[in-house]
């Protein structure tokens, strides 16, 4: 939306209507998000800008294209207010092609996971990749990378001299995913990059789950303002009242909005305009079985939520959230043509979607595929490690003896990021600690792949309920090492070298052969694939794990999260099993 002065000049005149627009939506019904009411209006575009709104007469010229919106309601586009792109699995290009047509046309996301394995200039190339799509990407600058406490080792870290320069690029708009374990233990980087976004003027994004009381009043000093991590409505409340920009999250493994939604429901809570809503973490199956935002839309109003309310928390909440509702979130002359016709607001769905100014998708199809850019240079080359074997998974023993009495990371089905401590008593053979499936106890590991160590900690998991096999990822945030969870340190072996061989993916093992596999080429996190391929390679990975005895709703997602050491009690990073509330490392040996 920056324009340069000549640019900016004919914008006024267009504004003026000396410039014929170049489309008008006529016949339909605005929803004005800013006063809250419903009326006939035609809205003018020209430039990928709406020139005027109401009667726009004076903008028709000969070669005006004409949309009938007679029968619709003209909404915004729609906004994500915290995403990670990445875990989609789906490139920049494959994203939009998704959500666009179900009237995303915004999202907020950190790159965070292509920055871990490419720096800035990867993120650089996610961004210009957006910019030839009908979705617009505001970027918030990672707080920090990785995430991870203690540190763990990835392809490049993410701080401030970083910020530095990221902080003025004109997507950016603010520091994102500040963590709250950082605030309480003052780490220097977060807070020089805190720092500059005060000096840029910037709003800093947090990331607090469960957090509450003294806690919570401690983490507002940092300047925190919003959050998206909200378990309970009881603290999405105190959030609220806090002054905190409450972000509510229905992702596709954690699931909050029926819940968060309670204060507007059930609270009471008429001042819904700091409530804004964001996904976090989608698969394209979700995606495609149950929409993305306007999903959210739907859900809310079916609780009782009011459409206004509704759209409003899906539009202008959230761009006001990262205070760029001068560009979009609203239908008004100077932003952004981001318009959705919609014919049932109660039933919120995007008949037809211009984004950019441009017509772009009818009925939940792109009317044209979106070209995917030549992929190319060190994103498709980015394991820089040699073969695993699998004597590398060994677990020694702390003592003599045929058994050990083992820390296990057991993980809540309910609540995929939860993973609490379960301590189990496992056998011995030649002084290795076994895992045991008929106790529900897996091997887990992580393997640095970015040539900065050698390490590849070994730890064991419940609640994976796999008899046999294993099951690995080169996707799995918050650093992007391969992780993996088996039975048979020889198929982990054979899972994890398929990953390297093929710079990137998924992989399920049984028998010492592979029987399902995904490749993820782009940055070994990443695929060109459409969605509904995405959604078919998907399905098979996750049956061919529930072939192995694990019966979670999406094997992958709840294995990859394990890295994360933002929620506690218990994670898995390259460095070993990490303690995530006393933020150390632990032997998962017991003495």
């Amino acid at each position: 939306m920056t324009a340069t002065r000549p640019e900016r000049s004919a914008y006024i005149r267009a504004g003026r209507g000396e410039l014929p627009a170049d489309l008008i939506v006529c016949g339909g019904i605005l929803v004005n998000v800013l006063t809250e009411e419903i009326y006939p209006a035609d809205v003018a575009i020209w430039g990928g800008r709406i020139m005027a709104v109401g009667d726009v007469t004076a903008y028709r010229g000969p070669e005006t294209e004409i949309i009938d919106a007679s029968g619709h309601y003209l909404c915004p586009g729609l906004i994500d207010g915290h995403l990670h792109i990445e875990c989609s699995k789906l490139s920049m290009t494959s994203f939009a092609e998704a959500v666009v047509p179900l009237g995303t046309t915004s999202i907020v996301s950190g790159l965070d996971q292509i920055l871990v394995v490419g720096g800035l200039p990867a993120a650089r190339a996610f961004l210009d990749e957006a910019a030839a799509t009908p979705l617009k990407i505001f970027w918030g600058a990672p707080c920090r990378t990785p995430y991870t406490l203690p540190r763990s080792h990835v392809g490049h870290y993410f701080g401030p001299a970083e910020h530095a320069e990221g902080q003025l690029w004109p997507e950016c708009v603010g520091v994102w995913e500040t963590v709250r374990e950082f605030i309480d233990t003052g780490e220097p980087d977060v807070m020089a990059a805190i720092d500059l976004a005060q000096k840029n003027r910037l709003p800093v994004l947090g990331c607090s789950p469960m957090c509450r009381g003294r806690s919570l009043n401690a983490f507002m000093q940092a300047g925190i303002h919003a959050d998206h991590e909200s378990y309970t409505a009881e603290e999405a409340l105190e959030k609220l009242r806090a002054g905190l920009h409450v972000l509510i999250r229905e992702s596709s493994i954690s699931h909050f909005l029926e819940e968060n939604l309670r204060i507007v429901t059930e609270f009471g809570i008429t001042a819904t305009r700091r409530i804004s809503f964001c996904t976090d973490d989608v698969v394209a199956a979700d995606l495609r079985a149950r929409g993305h935002v306007d999903n959210m839309v739907r859900m809310a109003i079916a609780m009782g939520v009011t459409p206004m309310a509704a759209i409003q928390m899906a539009t202008i909440n959230g761009a006001e959230m990262v205070r760029m509702d001068g560009q979009v979130g609203v239908i008004a002359p100077g932003r952004a043509a981001d318009i959705l016709l919609v014919r049932d607001l109660l039933d919120f769905r995007a008949a037809k979607v211009i984004a950019k100014g441009r017509l772009v998708a009818v009925d939940g199809r792109m009317l044209e595929a979106l070209p995917r850019p030549v992929r190319q240079g060190p994103l498709m080359q980015s394991f820089k490690l040699s073969p695993v074997a699998p004597q590398d998974f060994r677990v020694a023993a702390a003592t003599a003896g045929d058994t050990a009495r083992v820390l296990t990371l057991e993980v809540d089905p309910t609540q995929i990021f939860v993973r609490r401590r379960r301590d189990v008593t496992l056998p011995v053979v030649d002084g290795a600690v076994l895992a045991d499936p008929t106790q529900d106890v897996q091997y887990i590991t992580v393997v640095e792949r970015y040539g900065r160590s050698a390490n590849r900690p070994t730890g064991f998991v419940s609640g994976f309920g796999m008899k046999s096999g294993a099951i690995a990822s080169s996707l799995s945030p918050d650093d992007n090492n391969i992780i993996c969870i088996g039975t048979d340190p020889a198929d982990m072996a054979l899972a994890i070298n398929h990953i390297i061989e093929g710079q990137g993916g998924q992989a399920v093992v049984q028998h010492g052969k592979i029987i399902a596999a995904l490749s993820l080429p782009i940055g070994g996190i990443v695929s060109d694939l459409p969605a509904a391929e995405m959604e078919a390679e998907e399905g098979m990975l996750d049956e061919a794990a529930r072939l192995l005895g694990c019966a979670l709703p999406w094997p992958f997602m709840y294995m990859f999260v394990m890295q994360v050491t933002a929620i506690p009690d218990y994670a898995i990073t390259d460095l070993g099993i990490v303690d995530c509330i006393g933020l150390r490392i632990v032997d998962p040996v017991l003495a």
